[in-house]
């Protein structure tokens, strides 16, 4: 009758509110699992084993063909570099804060008389510590044209860049795994999207016609 006492419900049942996950759920048999899923898992695993495997190779040959670049390079400077002293023509800028780390660290581009090989007198640049004063020497190297330019590479030099090579070629590595990844999970996607599509094509009309 109206306003009669309600029979009595059960209680709700509270929805958790983060649901466990089951790992590897795409290898283990379960009625819900598609021919799509275990082969998703197969080319994940795939493209983890070819990244395992081939990153420590690709970091061995990369490193190995830089050190052996830098090496060459650094045997052509031995050959085509002399080390020399030069003089500068002005003072050296002072550091805003002497005796500071930072000052110990900062170089400044000044102008430098020195003799090339020839035995002539040439004026030329070069990086200098602070504060130093017109007429000071400096060591400087030039190449066999009688031009400042750079020390040769030195061993931890050619160390870091050989390192830096591998690493790059270890990201490289990992990152066309990821996409290789990406872009089958994306085809397998719309594969099972496309299926979906199909399948309600034929039993949608089935839910939805009028009774």
């Amino acid at each position: 009758m109206p306003g009669g006492i309600p029979h009595a419900q059960p209680p709700p049942v509270p929805v958790p509110a983060d649901l466990p996950r089951v790992r590897f759920w795409r290898l283990r048999r379960n009625p819900l699992r598609r021919r799509t899923d275990l082969l998703q898992a197969w080319i994940g695993l795939g493209l983890l084993l070819t990244a395992l495997a081939a990153s420590p190779t690709a970091m061995f040959l990369a490193g190995d063909a830089a050190h052996r670049h830098y090496a060459d390079t650094a045997a052509r400077q031995e050959r085509t570099r002399s080390r020399t002293t030069a003089v500068l023509v002005h003072d050296a800028p002072r550091h805003p804060e002497p005796g500071s780390p930072e000052a110990r660290r900062t170089r400044y581009r000044v102008e430098v008389r020195f003799t090339d090989p020839e035995g002539r007198s040439r004026l030329g640049h070069t990086r200098v510590p602070p504060g130093l004063r017109a007429g000071s020497a400096v060591p400087i190297w030039t190449d066999h044209h009688g031009r400042v330019t750079a020390e040769p590479l030195t061993t931890a030099q050619i160390r870091s860049k050989c390192m830096g090579w591998a690493l790059l070629a270890s990201l490289t590595v990992t990152a066309l795994t990821a996409a290789a990844h990406t872009t089958t999970t994306r085809l397998l996607l719309r594969r099972n999207l496309t299926a979906w599509d199909e399948a309600w094509a034929g039993t949608g009309p089935r839910w939805t016609a009028s009774r």
